[in-house]
């Protein structure tokens, strides 16, 4: 392998890139990033002094970062988005302006390698657009094969021989920092994720925000399923059960809000229970990253900040999940 690496990334957030390099065990000679969100930036400082901050991508020069081995960037998702009703969907819009900054980047530095992703559910044809740029087909990986959290990108390489990771098993409960989770993987964390409520009933718990149970411990669970009361209108997917007693059956098929496996409450001491979004730390852990990675930040003049919580989601939702990049970029030869 090559000594050091240098390295570019666009659209760099919190240098999710370079956490996965490290992760990779590849050593990294510079790193220069363009990135215009200040706490982003901050979160990126403080955790890598070295980074480069170049600015804002729409006026770089990549000329100068000629013969870099490594070009690597995610443009926003929000205007490609299935989430978005009002989404792009042909070469019009700022949405793919920000993409050509990556591809005229590859084109003018011509890296020994490059890795775009961005999200799995974009129209079609702007799918069909950017593989025709980049000039290879999208991978598709779901971060939940690597994490706790259900999140389905597409990436674009020029990495050969890249297959899917392996399934490591990791299920939301195994990240949460206390509580029970409110179903095996999270949904995906993105950048408006702080707008989740908190102490929410059954009458609301189906909110995509609301994720974790904070429960008491039962003494002696019962061995049958334990029925506490039902959602709407009834029917077998929108049954509760307490998670006192066994777990209903799980079917292949089913609707309604706990269709498949059911809906459970957990108790508290005080005999009531609340359902929570996930803490900062376990939105990292979703993520990949380290325990609070995104906790403080170091500003423009160099004084050391609190990021706040709602900052930090944002920068997190944003971000890549750092196993899978690490992944891809296990398949790199740099010899």
């Amino acid at each position: 392998m090559k000594e050091k690496l240098n390295i570019l990334s666009l659209y760099d957030g919190i240098s999710c890139g370079r956490v996965a390099l490290g992760r990779a065990g590849i050593a990294v000679g510079s790193y220069s990033a363009f990135e215009i969100d200040k706490y982003a930036k901050a979160i990126s400082r403080r955790n890598y002094p070295d980074i480069e901050q170049r600015g804002d991508v729409l006026d770089a020069d990549f000329a100068q970062f000629a013969g870099h081995d490594l070009v690597m960037g995610g443009s926003p998702c929000t205007f490609w988005s299935i989430a978005k009703t009002d989404r792009e969907i042909d070469k019009s819009g700022a949405g793919w302006k920000l993409f050509m900054r990556f591809a005229e980047a590859v084109r003018a530095i011509s890296p020994r390698f490059f890795i775009y992703e961005n999200v799995a559910s974009m129209p079609q044809n702007i799918k069909k657009y950017i593989t025709e740029e980049l000039g290879v087909e999208p991978i598709p990986i779901n971060s939940a094969l690597l994490s706790a959290q259900s999140r389905k990108r597409l990436y674009w390489t020029n990495i050969p021989n890249v297959t899917q990771p392996g399934d490591k098993g990791i299920l939301l409960q195994d990240i949460l920092e206390t509580g029970a989770a409110a179903r095996e993987k999270s949904y995906c964390i993105d950048a408006c994720y702080y707008k989740g409520g908190n102490h929410a009933r059954p009458s609301s718990q189906t909110g995509r925000r609301l994720m974790a149970y904070e429960p008491a411990m039962p003494a002696t669970p019962p061995k049958a399923p334990v029925h506490v009361g039902h959602l709407g209108t009834g029917g077998q997917g929108n049954q509760i059960y307490s998670v006192r007693g066994k777990s209903a059956t799980f079917m292949a098929n089913g609707g309604g809000r706990g269709g498949k496996v059911g809906l459970y409450e957990i108790d508290l001491p005080d005999g009531d229970y609340t359902v929570r979004k996930l803490t900062p730390v376990e939105a990292e852990r979703c993520q990949t990253l380290p325990d609070n990675y995104t906790a403080f930040g170091i500003d423009d003049s160099g004084k050391t900040v609190n990021i706040s919580d709602t900052q930090r989601y944002k920068c997190i939702g944003n971000g890549w999940t750092v196993d899978v990049i690490a992944h891809i970029l296990g398949f790199a030869d740099w010899r």
